[in-house]
C-alpha cells in the first residue's frame, strides 16, 4: 500500500501506516551521505542499552576509564599546559628555527661560493645537484615560517608581506603627519641638469622604496610572490639583513602584530638570525635580475668626457646601446649637450659592453670620452666602461664608435639610510689609455718577457673560465677585450719592435695587417703558393680581414684588431695567423730586429700558448661582430 491509499475521514486527521513508515524509499542521494551518521547513532544505541544492563558499579567503572581514555588521547593544548611546560614547548621550536636558518644560510654560502668553499674546509657539506633558485625558496619558505610564528591573527597568504605592508602604511602615515623625518625614505628629486660631473646623483636606499619597486611589477600578483621577490632583491642588493633589522626595529607594530612567545620578540634569538643572514653580503647573488628578466628595468646613463680637450664645443649628435647577458637594447639617441639620461627598457642582466659613436655631424664633431657609467635604478648594481679614447674623424684611429667592455663597481657597505654614490673612482677600472698608435714618443715598455707573461695570463683566464661550473663563470667578454684580456695582450705583442716610418704619423697594427693581406693576395694571383696548409692559412686570413675591412661600421683601426682577435680565437685560428705573419716578408720591413715576431723561439712559444684554446667553444657577443657575416 502507498502514502494516500488509505481510508481516511473529511475533518479528521488520517491515520498513520507504520508498515509504510518503517520502509524507506528505493533509491534516495541522502542514504549515501547519512549512512555513517546512521551507523554512529545506532553504535550509541547499541552502547546505551548494553550500559543500562550494567550495575551501578560496572557503569562508574567504564565511565571512569573513558574519562581517563579521553584525556589521554586528546591533543595538548597551551592553555591546558602549565607554564613552564608552554615555554619549554615553545623555546624547543624557537631554537629548532634558529638552527634550520643556521643550516640554509652555510648551505647557501657553500654552494655559491664552490671550489672555494671546499679549499676553505667545508667539503663536508653535500650539495651536489641543489639548484640556487631551490635553496632561495627554501630560504623564503623559513622566513615565511618565522614570520607565522606566534601571530595575533593571521592576514593574508604571507606574513612576511603582511608585515611589510603594515611597516609600509605606519611609515606613510607618521610621514604625513610630519612625526617622521625623510632622511630614510626615497624621494624623488628633480633630475641634474647635465654638469660632466663623474659622480652620478645620489640613489637613496629604503626598505620602502624596495617594497615599492616590488608593488610596481605587474607580474606578480599574489603576497607569496610579492614577498619571495622583495627577498630576492634584497639579497642581491646585500640589504636583507639591514633591511628585516629595520622591519623589526619598529617594537610597537610587532608587539600590535605578535604574542609574547613569538620568535620576532625573542631577542636573542632574532639578532642571531639577523647575524645568520649578514652573511650574504659575503657574496655576489643575481637571484632577481636573472629570475625577473621580462620586466622593465630604468637604467640611469652618465658619459664622462674629457674637460681639458674641448668635450664642451662638441658639436655631434651621439648615439648609444647597451648589451648585456639578457638582451641589448636599440641604438638611443642623445641629446645634444646631455651626458646623464635615465630610460626604461626590459631587463638586459647582467651588462658587458656598451657601444657608444655619433653622427660626426657640425663644425666639430671630435670628442673624447674618458668613460661611461651604467646603473640599474631597481638593484643598484653599477657597471663602469673605460675608454680614454677619441671619437672623431682624423682623431686617434679614426674612430666614430667604440665597443666598450665593463665591469660591476664593488658595492660599498652603508651605513642606517644614506644617500648612495657610487664608489670612489680610485676603486674602478682604472681609465688607462690603451697604447694603440705608434709613434717616437709612446712606444711601449714592455720587454719580451712582460708580453709573454701578459699572453699567459690572458689564455690562462679564458682556459680557467671553461674549467669552472658553468654558474660560477664570469664574462668572457671582459676576458677577450678587457683591459688585461686576450686583445690587449696581443696587441702588446704585435707593437714590440714595430717601426715607426713618419716621425708625426700614427702606424697601427691595421696597417702592418692589411699590408700582409695585400702581399698573400698577390701570391695567391700569381699561384706562388708552397703548400696547401699554408695557403689555406694565408686564403683565411685574407678573407676575414676583408670582411672586416668591409664592414659598415665605422669602428676605427683599432676596432678591426680587436675584431680580428675575437673572431680568430672563436674559429681557432690565432695560432695559424701568428706562424703567417711571422714567416711572412712585409714583417721584415716593417718591425725591428729585436721585435718579439721576428724571434722564432719566442712565436713558436706564443703559438704553442695560444692553441690552447682550441678545445673550447668560445661564442662572441653580438656587439663585439656585428655587422660581420663570416
Amino acid at each position: 500500500m502507498k502514502i494516500g491509499q488509505g481510508k481516511y475521514e473529511p475533518g479528521f486527521f488520517p491515520k498513520l501506516q507504520s508498515d509504510v513508515l518503517s520502509t524507506g524509499p528505493a533509491s534516495n542521494k541522502w542514504t549515501k551521505r547519512n549512512a555513517p551518521a546512521q551507523w554512529r547513532r545506532k553504535d550509541r544505541q547499541k552502547q546505551h542499552t548494553e550500559h543500562l544492563r550494567l550495575d551501578n558499579d560496572q557503569r562508574e567503572k567504564y565511565i571512569q576509564e573513558a574519562r581517563n581514555m579521553g584525556s589521554t588521547i586528546r591533543q595538548p593544548r597551551l592553555s591546558n599546559l602549565s607554564p613552564s611546560v608552554i615555554a619549554q614547548t615553545n623555546w624547543k621550536f624557537v631554537e629548532g628555527l634558529l638552527k634550520e636558518c643556521r643550516n640554509k644560510t652555510k648551505r647557501m654560502l657553500v654552494e655559491k661560493m664552490g671550489r672555494e668553499a671546499v679549499e676553505l674546509g667545508h667539503g663536508e657539506v653535500n650539495i651536489t645537484g641543489v639548484e640556487e633558485n631551490t635553496l632561495i625558496a627554501s630560504l623564503c619558505d623559513l622566513l615565511e615560517r618565522i614570520w607565522s610564528h606566534g601571530l595575533q591573527v593571521k592576514q593574508g597568504k604571507s606574513a612576511l608581506w603582511s608585515h611589510l605592508l603594515h611597516y609600509q602604511e605606519n611609515r606613510q602615515r607618521k610621514l604625513t603627519s610630519g612625526s617622521l623625518s625623510t632622511s630614510g625614505i626615497f624621494l624623488d628629486s628633480e633630475r641634474r641638469k647635465s654638469d660632466a660631473s663623474s659622480v652620478m646623483p645620489p640613489l637613496r636606499i629604503s626598505l620602502i622604496q624596495d617594497m615599492r619597486h616590488i608593488q610596481n611589477i605587474g607580474e606578480i600578483k599574489t603576497d607569496v610572490g610579492k614577498a619571495r621577490a622583495w627577498v630576492r632583491l634584497s639579497m642581491e642588493k646585500k640589504l636583507l639583513s639591514r633591511h628585516l633589522k629595520q622591519l623589526l626595529s619598529d617594537h610597537e607594530l610587532t608587539k600590535k602584530l605578535y604574542k609574547r612567545y613569538a620568535f620576532l620578540r625573542c631577542d636573542d634569538e632574532k639578532e642571531q638570525f639577523l647575524y645568520h643572514l649578514l652573511s650574504f653580503n659575503a657574496v655576489d647573488y643575481f637571484c632577481f635580475t636573472n629570475v625577473f628578466t621580462t620586466i622593465l628595468i630604468p637604467y640611469h646613463i652618465l658619459i664622462v668626457p674629457s674637460k681639458k680637450l674641448g668635450g664642451s664645443m662638441f658639436t655631434a649628435n651621439p648615439w648609444i646601446c647597451i648589451s648585456g647577458e639578457l638582451g641589448e637594447t636599440q641604438i638611443l639617441q642623445i641629446p645634444r649637450n646631455v651626458l646623464e639620461m635615465t630610460f626604461e627598457y626590459q631587463n638586459l642582466g647582467k651588462l658587458t659592453t656598451v657601444q657608444i659613436g655619433h653622427d660626426n655631424s657640425g663644425l666639430y664633431a671630435k670628442w673624447l670620452v674618458e668613460y661611461v657609467m651604467v646603473r640599474n635604478e631597481i638593484t643598484g648594481h653599477t657597471y663602469k666602461f673605460p675608454c680614454g679614447r677619441w671619437l672623431g674623424k682624423g682623431m686617434d684611429d679614426g674612430s666614430l664608435e667604440r665597443v666598450l667592455v665593463g665591469d660591476l663597481l664593488t658595492s660599498q657597505p652603508e651605513v642606517d639610510e644614506r644617500p648612495c654614490r657610487t664608489p670612489p673612482l680610485q676603486q674602478s677600472p682604472s681609465v688607462i689609455r690603451r697604447l694603440v698608435t705608434i709613434s717616437p714618443n709612446n712606444k711601449p715598455k714592455l720587454n719580451t718577457g712582460q708580453i709573454q707573461e701578459s699572453i699567459g695570463e690572458a689564455v690562462n683566464g679564458i682556459v680557467k673560465h671553461f674549467h669552472k661550473p658553468e654558474k660560477e663563470r664570469g664574462s668572457l667578454t671582459l676576458l677577450l677585450c678587457g683591459e688585461c684580456g686576450l686583445v690587449s695582450a696581443l696587441e702588446q705583442a704585435f707593437q714590440h719592435g714595430f717601426k715607426s716610418p713618419r716621425l708625426f704619423k700614427n702606424v697601427f697594427i691595421w696597417d702592418f695587417l692589411e699590408k700582409a693581406q695585400t702581399y698573400y693576395e698577390t701570391l695567391e694571383q700569381n699561384e706562388l703558393v708552397p703548400e696547401e696548409n699554408w695557403h689555406m692559412r694565408a686564403r683565411n686570413f685574407c678573407r676575414f680581414v676583408t670582411a672586416i675591412n668591409n664592414n659598415p661600421r665605422n669602428i676605427g683601426k683599432d676596432g678591426k684588431f680587436q675584431m680580428l682577435v675575437c673572431l680568430g680565437a672563436r674559429d681557432h685560428l690565432l695560432h695559424h695567423w701568428i706562424a703567417l705573419l711571422a714567416d711572412c716578408p712585409i714583417t721584415a720591413h716593417m718591425y725591428e730586429d729585436v721585435a718579439l715576431i721576428k724571434d722564432h723561439t719566442l712565436v713558436n712559444s706564443l703559438i704553442r700558448v695560444l692553441q690552447t684554446l682550441q678545445e673550447f667553444n668560445i661564442t662572441l657577443e653580438t656587439s663585439l661582430v656585428k655587422g660581420i657575416d663570416i
